[in-house]
């Protein structure tokens, strides 16, 4: 089972408290009387939920509220009757075609008696009559089962609604015996409308609903309990008939406006699918004078209006919009660390995490990002969000990534950018909402490397250790490990002190490699540049590291070149004098040469993880 529940503090939960802040003083409608027992609702209940393909679900107002599924019964039946029937049984007794009429109309084809759809009683009461069971008993578990299915949890009747509709309900025995006139029943009409008031008279919340409606989102599939609702093949046919009849002689509006297929019911309730994404349901008892939920339906326009998800033009791609993640532990800067500092980083790293997002970030997709986020939240203090393969980012993704910023800058934690160039819409959007605080509040990188440069030095000090300053000079040399006092006294009889201006080019990719550096103070880093001519930092040095080691290795020309960040003071060794180690002290050369040899291992097998980490 998947887990159910989103993560507190979600700006999917805060937008739904607002809209429903927004609507709970709009007391428009009445509530349903025709029904004596749904005349008992409090016009006043009100909630909204919002489950999504993955699982996730939000939540708002009364959304534990029980209440009768109602009419909202009729596409999952509808569903029921095509697996346990042929779709071509199902066609030839119930049509597919919008009538334009209320809910009990009487709408059936001339000569034919066929119902028009499936969502109007007569179709509905026709589809119950083609649910699969000898008994009623058996028919109706299979409904009752089915619908618990949906719902991930098993569902209940509410006997008294269900006597309410059973004692008032003589419209629906009449299209009953209607439907069995022209031979659309094949059986005595009584049990099987008796059967439909059972099915509408089923017990749920608002979140039992958003559930439903998410597992038609996701294919038949219950997102939150993994469990096969419905057969994949008949879901299109579902949502085609919500699609065009759900919403009555209101569906072409709805259309237009929210644009997902959708359901209602007299009780109150009101469902939204959009396809591949969430479910939305929506429960205030009173209505309109199409019989649908005035609160549902504003809240349907809004949720729509403000998280892009009309049908016409919201993203179906479903491929996961986090293409790779990674902590510090897996990929680090290519900073390199002083051995204490890089201890530290083994043992906290993790709690940097970068996400590599991919293709166009809209409300559905920038909720996965925000809910995997809130999900590991305690164990993380910054986090990367890499837009490199982000074409486009819409108003709502924004709203989500600012909300995302606001609530990591609460509790003291960190939400970085990168590659974010191309998603100027971000830009525009956080500097509007953050306003004067924009430059100081919002961080951005061009690059993954200094992105988690800057965050390890957060996580250094947070855990008391102070990052390479450029400032410090030291010549304390990485290279001198298991050296004696007399013998770097000997290695430094063959230094040359060098000083170099911030941006000055050491080494130049290309040159002679005849000469090892030693860092004294400041900092310098390594570069190449590759046919997109930006330039890439390979690595960057700070006091006590060194540099240019393959010198002494291979005397193969520089692969790369070597620029000063900082003021940089380098004790340089010449290879010539090196060599001469081999009679002087030969010692003290095969102690570097193994010093040297670990640091290339340890780089390689660096670069070794980060590759597998990375796909390279």
């Amino acid at each position: 089972m998947k887990s159910s529940s989103a993560a507190n503090g979600s700006p999917v939960t805060d937008q739904l408290e607002k809209i429903h802040e927004t609507f709970k003083t709009l007391n428009e409608g009445a509530v349903a009387a025709y029904i004596p027992e749904l005349a008992h609702a409090n016009p006043d209940w009100f909630g909204i939920a919002l489950v999504t393909a993955s699982g996730h679900v939000y939540e708002a107002g009364d959304s534990g509220q029980a209440f009768t599924i109602q009419s909202i019964s009729k596409p999952f039946v509808y569903g029921i009757a095509l697996e346990d029937s042929t779709r071509t049984d199902v066609m030839a007794r119930v049509g597919i075609e919008p009538t334009g009429d209320v809910f009990n109309a009487i709408s059936l084809e001339p000569g034919t008696g066929r119902p028009r759809n499936p969502m109007i009683n007569a179709g509905a009461i026709a589809t119950t009559g083609l649910v699969g069971g000898k008994l009623l008993q058996t028919r109706a578990k299979r409904i009752l089962d089915s619908l618990s299915a949906f719902a991930g949890r098993p569902l209940a009747l509410d006997e008294a609604v269900y006597r309410s509709e059973s004692e008032t309900g003589h419209r629906n025995r009449a299209i009953g015996h209607m439907l069995r006139n022209f031979d659309i029943l094949k059986e005595a009409p009584d049990p099987v409308v008796d059967l439909y008031f059972q099915q509408c008279s089923v017990s749920v919340n608002c979140r039992d609903l958003a559930t439903m409606a998410a597992t038609l989102a996701n294919r038949g599939v219950n997102p939150v309990t993994g469990r096969q609702a419905l057969r994949g093949e008949y879901v299109e046919s579902v949502l085609g008939v919500m699609g065009s009849c759900g919403m009555y002689d209101y569906a072409g509006e709805w259309m237009y406006r929210v644009g997902m297929p959708a359901k209602s019911g007299v009780s109150g309730g009101i469902i939204a699918v959009l396809p591949g994404h969430l479910g939305i349901a929506v429960y205030s008892p009173r209505l309109d004078p199409h019989g649908n939920s005035v609160r549902g339906i504003r809240v349907c326009e809004e949720l729509s209006r403000v998280m892009n998800l009309h049908l016409l033009t919201a993203s179906h791609g479903q491929a996961s919009v986090i293409r790779l993640r990674y902590d510090a532990t897996q990929v680090s800067s290519n900073r390199m660390r002083s051995p204490a500092d890089a201890a530290v980083l083994r043992d906290h790293g993790a709690e940097i995490k970068a996400f590599q997002l991919q293709g166009h970030l809209s409300f559905s997709s920038g909720e996965l990002v925000v809910s995997e986020a809130l999900a590991h939240l305690d164990s993380t203090q910054c986090l990367i969000l890499d837009l490199k393969h982000v074409p486009e980012m819409n108003e709502c993704a924004g709203r989500l990534l600012y909300h995302l910023h606001l609530r990591l800058r609460q509790e003291g934690r960190h939400l970085i950018f990168t590659h974010a160039a191309q998603c100027g819409s971000l830009r525009r959007y956080l500097k509007i909402k953050l306003g004067a605080e924009f430059e100081g509040s919002y961080r951005a990188f061009d690059d993954n490397d200094t992105a988690l440069e800057w965050c390890e030095d957060i996580i250094l000090r947070r855990h008391g250790a102070t990052p390479c300053d450029p400032a410090q000079v030291t010549e304390d040399y990485e290279i001198f490990a298991g050296l004696s006092a007399d013998e770097i006294k000997v290695m430094r009889g063959h230094f040359q002190r060098r000083h170099y201006r911030a941006g000055e080019v050491v080494v130049t990719a290309g040159g002679p490699a005849d000469e090892l550096f030693l860092v004294h103070a400041g900092r310098a880093s390594v570069t190449i540049t590759p046919s997109d001519h930006v330039a890439k930092r390979l690595a960057a040095f700070s006091p006590g590291m060194v540099f240019g080691e393959m010198a002494i290795l291979d005397r193969s020309p520089r692969s790369a070149s070597v620029v000063a960040d900082t003021d940089l003071i380098c004790d340089v060794l010449n290879v010539a004098d090196f060599d001469r180690l081999d009679a002087a002290a030969p010692q003290i050369k095969i102690t570097i040469l193994r010093n040297l040899a670990e640091g290339l291992s340890r780089k390689l097998r660096r670069a070794l993880r980060e590759n597998s980490v990375l796909g390279r």
